[in-house]
């Protein structure tokens, strides 16, 4: 028993993707915003190929769990009934409007008013692939997942990861917000409502068993591991927090190296979340 990092190209998958849609939605807000000139806007687009850069690892990760590529497509066979097929498509949903918006904008070949609607249609089918990505995890036979807990980790890494790569990557372009405040506030908030959440569920578990397991037996150093995902998170926002209140900006440097620390406590967490994999009867797996 222990981390679940067998599972690592869906712990990828899930955190990349999930940062990703908050990454889009942060920058997309800024260019629905209407205040950015000809020049800025075509350097939020420029940058704004890192998030489809980062979905395409997302996605090459989530095939190497399935064994082989060629296998990506029998996974939508059952759009509907299968969490897996209804995720994938939805993901590639998502991948192929956002990055026919992002290669119209870059070329010059997006007209303005379609832009805005193309830009909300792709936030809102982040949106969905997040929530569909959690829909996977809900399963009768899996106690430890199929909780609300599972649902509201997945959407707070696209809180607390999500702002902090939209902002570096604005920074980079040379884009400055009236709201970059409220995002790490948003981020600071979500890191303190996924704490408290790791506490009720480490709580939570010790009434989880089946008839050969405990589910609190399945990762002995939860607590430890999630202690220390907090620590990773809180010094990556910092990177963030700490030129805000001295009144300066972030340099990119120190923003790359605060995402860098987010992604690496995330990517914990989750781990820690595959590892709790257990099923109901006599089967138990971790």
């Amino acid at each position: 028993m222990g981390m679940g990092w067998i599972e690592w190209p869906l712990i990828l998958f899930t955190v990349l993707g999930q940062c990703v849609v908050g990454g889009v939605i942060v920058m997309g807000l800024a260019q629905l915003g209407g205040n950015l000139n000809e020049r800025q806007s075509q350097g939020l687009h420029r940058w704004m190929l890192v998030l489809w850069l980062l979905m395409g690892v997302a996605f090459l990760a989530s095939f190497m769990h399935l064994g082989s590529p060629l296998r990506a497509l029998n996974s939508l066979n059952r759009i509907g009934p299968s969490g897996l097929s209804n995720e994938i498509a939805s993901g590639s949903l998502f991948f192929a409007v956002g990055g026919i918006y992002w290669l119209l904008a870059i070329m010059g070949k997006m007209p303005s008013a379609l832009g805005r609607i193309w830009l909300l249609l792709t936030m809102a089918l982040g949106l969905v692939f997040v929530y569909i990505m959690t829909r996977v995890y809900q399963i009768d036979t899996v106690p430890t997942w199929n909780n609300d807990y599972t649902t509201l980790n997945f959407f707070l890494t696209m809180l607390i990861g999500g702002p902090l790569l939209g902002m570096l990557l604005l920074r980079a372009a040379g884009v400055a917000i009236h709201s970059s405040r409220l995002l790490l506030l948003i981020s600071v908030a979500a890191l303190v409502v996924s704490q408290a959440a790791a506490v009720m569920q480490a709580g939570s578990l010790a009434t989880i068993h089946s008839s050969v397991q405990q589910a609190s037996a399945l990762v002995p150093q939860f607590g430890q591991l999630m202690a220390l995902r907090l620590v990773l998170v809180a010094l990556g926002l910092g990177c963030w927090l700490w030129p805000m209140m001295r009144r300066a900006n972030a340099s990119i440097a120190g923003m790359s190296l605060g995402l860098v620390l987010v992604v690496a406590g995330e990517l914990l967490a989750r781990g820690v979340f595959y590892g709790l994999h257990m099923t109901v009867g006599m089967a138990v797996a971790g």
